[in-house]
């Protein structure tokens, strides 16, 4: 444990958790990518298509890519945003709120599982440890100029 570092170890579990999610995907033709993006776009009103990429932390051109096949497939449609006269929204078609219902049975089932092998207590110091990462991150506490 002591020769792990804390950057090795976050990426070697995400890229296990993301490898776990896209095998679950590929059982429904689809990837962890677009599963994100279901369960990140509003089911009822849809999602401004500026506000997407901001919120799943995603460069717009991998956005882009992923909305562009989520549309071939017949999960989303794009509306002109009514709030906007220039902005797009996102909108999920009936077969896209089945497809998101179902990424979302996926993240629970992973969620509770996780919740069932580890104690109250360790899970509240990893969310610890999760936000002070992200707070050094965001306060520019690791690198500065």
């Amino acid at each position: 444990m002591k020769d792990k570092t804390i950057d090795y170890a976050l990426r070697a579990t995400w890229q296990a958790v993301a490898k776990m999610y896209n095998e679950e995907a590929g059982k429904q033709d689809s990837t962890m990518a677009t599963g994100f993006t279901l369960l990140s776009i509003d089911p009822e009103k849809g999602s401004p298509s500026t506000a997407l990429g901001p919120k799943m932390g995603m460069e717009g051109t991998s956005l882009s890519r992923t909305l562009k096949s989520m549309e071939e497939k017949g999960l989303i449609t794009r509306k002109p945003n009514p709030n906007d006269g220039r902005g797009v929204l996102i909108c999920l078609t009936e077969f896209g709120k089945e497809k998101r219902e179902y990424s979302k049975e996926v993240v629970l089932k992973f969620n509770e599982t996780i919740v069932k092998h580890v104690s109250d207590s360790d899970l509240y110091g990893f969310f610890k440890v999760i936000d002070a990462i992200n707070e050094c991150i965001s306060e520019k506490k690791i690198y500065t100029e």
